[in-house]
């Protein structure tokens, strides 16, 4: 996030060696999510099997917390790799797990993937409502897609609308948003499910 990604890549290269060696699950989950987050671009297949080590350590030991910071991630890399049923179920739990705690702050990650992904599978309008919402400083620096995908929204519906939707997510509550968001994987996982069964 600082733009350092060679320190980054130095700093996690032997992290998920660590993570095997831990006796603590927060400390080895925690480490296996350095790493995904190091290499989620460079290298989405070996950050994918950390995080997965990570998620798998934090739910077997119960820490919600870290289960919650990993699947975020796991969904961002599902969906940049085309594994819908997966981003859409990462998403969803982060989602459920944000809200459920209150931790209102770090919702907007897992909303800025959704409105990245929304975007890139035609659902311009659920993506643009969400969108703005999910824009803050933190995710811009955590999830740059989010500028793209704004600036694609602008394009496909034109400024005019995009900021009709826009504001109406803007003017959500926490929870509006986050049912909202829910409803539209809901929307987005049947479309898909029907076009394959139609296949």
């Amino acid at each position: 996030m600082a733009g350092e990604p060679e320190e980054a890549f130095a700093a996690a290269e032997d992290t998920v060696a660590i993570a095997d060696d831990a006796d603590n699950p927060a400390a080895a989950s925690y480490a296996c999510l350095a790493y995904g987050w190091a290499y989620r671009d460079t290298d989405p297949v070996a950050a994918y099997e950390a995080l997965s080590k990570g998620l798998a350590i934090a739910d077997a030991s119960g820490n919600r917390q870290m289960k919650t910071a990993i699947a975020v991630l796991l969904s961002r890399i599902a969906a940049s790799q085309g594994s819908p049923d997966d981003a859409f179920a990462y998403l969803s739990l982060t989602i459920h797990h944000y809200y459920d705690s209150g931790s209102y702050a770090v919702l907007h990650s897992p909303l800025a993937i959704l409105a990245a992904y929304l975007d890139r599978l035609g659902h311009f309008e659920a993506a643009a409502t969400i969108s703005a919402f999910a824009a803050t400083p933190l995710t811009r620096a955590g999830f740059p897609e989010i500028d793209a995908t704004i600036a694609n929204l602008r394009c496909a519906l034109g400024d005019e609308a995009y900021e009709t939707f826009a504001r109406a997510g803007m003017n959500m509550t926490n929870s509006a948003m986050a049912t909202y968001a829910l409803d539209q994987i809901d929307a987005a996982r049947s479309e898909l499910l029907s076009t394959n069964e139609s296949a």
